[in-house]
């Protein structure tokens, strides 16, 4: 175990305040950010509303203010926890129910205002400091590393980021996390009551993200070449395998847990991915590696200057170089338990998306929240080289200090953003919320527009709309119906919200040539010419 007298006194209370903050910033403006696309969807199905279902109520060619859009992300009436999973079946079974049944259970019992569903998310990633706490320990053997470990995932930018978000990523990594450490106590003891309890909670880890069958597979690597060629090499293969009995039965307890779910999946057949072909287009291989190190970097760093400004990438290159070195010095002093683990559960899911990524082509790794099962390990890589070198060496404290402040820079600037890099499609809303709040009396026109995404912009909008701005949702199959009812009397503005090339087509026939507003950040508002 490593010991250090000379820090314990500022190390302990460097490492309290880390937490303390990184659980006061979970909980920091939870309403500041875009209430974003992904999240309205998440709530929608809370609800108990289907997204088409929604779809045919609003978009009928009637005038609407903004928080009539709102319905929708409020239980639905006479619904119940059934009817959210039932949505989920009929509609996105590649999203499990667990988060969403919870989503569900606490909106219903606390309210639905983006405040309360983003407390959600909040409370249970607090969960992830004290399991990684106990996966260090379990692991180094260290209360230094896994301290530093748990003071990392604590401030970590990323952690924080998507602990203030209504989707199921907090949830997914205090199941990495859970399951991880009960794999390894599971291994030590050898008791039938620490395998049950890894196969329950690796159970919910599929109930909770199909891409933690990705930590499954690393773990399988983990436990097969650890049971086989590096424990006991005296003792006969057959006795190696034998020993991997109780793993087998927890994975096939693991996986008939699921099957009421792999149903559904199987049932949804096209439907359950349709929405996930975005994915498979292509990418410049720099422009995957330029992903790679926002993704990566963000564990530590997270202020953004551009994605194509060189600034952006000098600032978090350091931080590339640390999570390299620690996987160096992993592998070359750690134990092989531990080399092992955290290597694969670090690098296996990784690989997992980026190899299709290269050979096949698409996207899945330049996602950053894809990369989740990957972060924990990282984390740990990195603590395990911070505790090899912090205790004796003044200029490592210097380092640790350095990530301490890089990592509470990006916290705080990020938590007085209206938006963020995460906010997906979304991350314009803000500003083209202020731009239609900043007319006197707007009416806003729109449809699905040309890759449906208008719906969940739309609710994501009305949540910074002014109350007194008018929205007339053109139905698609009745574009012409729904212009003849613009009248311009009351009316100082009209404006067209991302409009799908046939309503802009049919409303620059009506009325003239459309031209973009500004700021160009917005891109997405046309303005009709007098």
């Amino acid at each position: 175990m490593h010991n250090g007298k000379q820090i314990s006194g500022w190390f302990k209370g460097v490492i309290a305040i880390a937490i303390i903050l990184g659980i006061f910033f979970r909980f920091f403006h939870l309403d500041r950010k875009v209430y974003w696309f992904d999240e309205v969807y998440s709530t929608t199905r809370m609800a108990g509303y289907t997204i088409e279902e929604v779809r045919q109520e609003i978009f009928q060619n009637q005038i609407l203010t903004a928080p009539a859009l709102q319905k929708y992300q409020q239980p639905k009436p006479n619904s119940n926890l059934l009817d959210t999973i039932d949505v989920l079946i009929q509609e996105d079974a590649k999203h499990p129910p667990l988060y969403y049944s919870l989503g569900s259970l606490w909106m219903r019992q606390f309210g639905s205002s983006i405040t309360l569903t983003r407390c959600l998310p909040a409370l249970i990633s607090v969960l992830a400091l004290p399991l990684m706490f106990l996966l260090g320990i379990e692991l180094f053997s260290s209360h230094i590393i896994a301290s530093l470990a748990t003071g990392l995932i604590a401030l970590s930018p990323f952690d924080i980021l998507f602990a203030q978000t209504v989707r199921q990523y907090s949830l997914l990594t205090v199941l990495i996390l859970a399951s991880s450490w009960l794999l390894l106590r599971a291994l030590r003891l050898n008791r039938w009551q620490a395998w049950g309890w890894y196969t329950v909670v690796c159970a919910m880890g599929l109930y909770t993200h199909l891409f933690f069958s990705l930590t499954l597979l690393a773990q399988g690597v983990f436990t097969v070449s650890q049971q086989l060629f590096t424990r006991a090499p005296s003792k006969p293969f057959l006795h190696k395998l034998r020993s991997l009995f109780p793993y087998v039965l927890a994975i096939a307890g693991t996986f008939i847990l699921y099957i009421p779910w792999t149903v559904a999946l199987l049932t949804g057949g096209e439907r359950t991915y349709a929405s996930s072909n975005w994915l498979s287009s292509s990418l410049h291989f720099v422009t995957l590696i330029k992903f790679w190190i926002l993704s990566f970097s963000s564990l530590f760093f997270d202020l953004d200057l551009g994605f194509n400004h060189p600034i952006t990438y000098l600032l978090r290159l350091p931080f590339i170089v640390l999570i390299v070195w620690a996987f160096y010095l992993l592998w070359k002093k750690a134990s092989h338990i531990a080399s092992r683990f955290v290597l694969a559960s670090s690098l296996i899911p990784f690989l997992a998306l980026a190899l299709p990524d290269l050979i096949l082509g698409g996207q899945r790794s330049a996602i950053t929240r894809y990369l989740v099962c990957s972060f924990p390990g990282i984390q740990l890589a990195v603590a395990y080289l911070l505790g090899t070198y912090l205790p004796n060496r003044r200029v490592w404290r210097g380092i640790w200090a350095t990530i301490l402040t890089a990592s509470l820079a990006s916290c705080v600037v990020s938590a007085y953003s209206s938006s963020w890099w995460s906010k997906g499609v979304s991350v314009a809303n803000d500003k083209t919320a202020n731009l239609l709040n900043s007319l006197e009396t707007p009416l806003v026109i729109s449809d699905l527009g040309d890759s449906y995404l208008n719906q969940g912009n739309l609710i994501s909008l009305s949540y910074r709309l002014a109350e007194d701005v008018q929205l007339l949702l053109i139905n698609e199959d009745a574009i012409a119906e729904g212009l003849s009812k613009v009248r311009t009397s009351n009316i100082t503005d009209v404006v067209f919200y991302s409009p799908s090339s046939a309503l802009q087509q049919q409303a620059t026939a009506k009325w003239g040539e459309l031209t973009f507003m500004e700021p160009p950040e917005a891109n997405i508002l046309y303005l009709k010419q007098d």
